[in-house]
């Protein structure tokens, strides 16, 4: 497909996990494609990468300014910086609150801040949040995680509000459990890796974790061009997690 041909992409965490294969993703199809990350030092041609902190104003700006100079303009704009949380209520600190809530939530904030000037003159102009199903459906030891995945998904539907008579769409993606580096720490850092993979994968019907360049996939939908009456949107790419439920396997 080549239905990003002439178009630019900015996509913040995009060294690794869900952002790279957005990024290799977008860049396949024609865009002309920069990384914002905190290290982007494993960014590489076609992909220009550009150091910045969502967590830093300043920093957002300088490095969206730099990043639309050297694409020429900007088209579309993937919001996929993010870390994880796990606990209750009663795990997280009030300062861990704040660190999750500032990366996870104020960061797309400050980078949708920063791109939508120049959004406003694209013709093709589109935002996509990265979400969760932790938004939407009660998962145990997520509390944190999950407020500001839902905080993500009302920022989304009001953003789509506010921007479509500017020509701006905006949607999500609401993945499940992604075999991403932040799920592989967690295994790596459990008594039992193998038996808490299985669990992680016994939980998505489809009986396997989601591939990153499947999230991307969902992603590159959203942001094309051929998607032009889709906005206030959330894509869910979950193996089936959110909406089916199956009976159990007969034994």
């Amino acid at each position: 497909m080549s239905d990003f041909e002439g178009l630019t992409a900015l996509v913040t965490g995009g060294a690794s996990g869900i952002g790279r294969a957005t990024a290799d993703l977008l860049a396949e199809r024609g865009a002309t494609v920069a990384v914002l990350d905190l290290d982007p030092s494993t960014v590489a041609e076609p992909l220009t990468g550009h150091r910045a902190d969502v967590t830093d104003d300043a920093s957002v700006r300088a490095a969206v300014a730099a990043a639309v100079d050297g694409l020429g303009g900007l088209d579309v704009l993937v919001n996929n910086a993010g870390v994880g949380a796990q606990g209750t209520v009663e795990t997280n600190s009030d300062e861990e609150w704040h660190r999750v809530f500032d990366v996870n939530v104020l960061g797309m904030v400050r980078t949708a801040r920063a791109c939508l000037p120049h959004l406003r003159a694209s013709g093709h102009a589109a935002i996509v949040n990265t979400c969760s199903i932790a938004a939407t459906v009660g998962l145990p030891q997520r509390a944190l995680y999950s407020a500001t995945k839902g905080a993500v998904y009302s920022l989304t539907l009001a953003m789509a509000a506010d921007h479509v008579r500017e020509g701006i769409r905006v949607n999500c993606v609401t993945p499940g459990t992604v075999d991403t580096p932040w799920i592989g720490r967690l295994l790596d850092a459990a008594d039992d890796p193998a038996a808490e993979r299985a669990a992680l994968e016994a939980r998505q019907p489809t009986g396997r974790l989601v591939p990153a360049a499947e999230v991307a996939g969902a992603i590159a939908h959203l942001a094309s061009p051929l998607s032009g009456a889709t906005t206030g949107t959330a894509l869910t790419v979950d193996g089936g997690m959110q909406g089916l439920r199956l009976r159990p396997e007969a034994r």
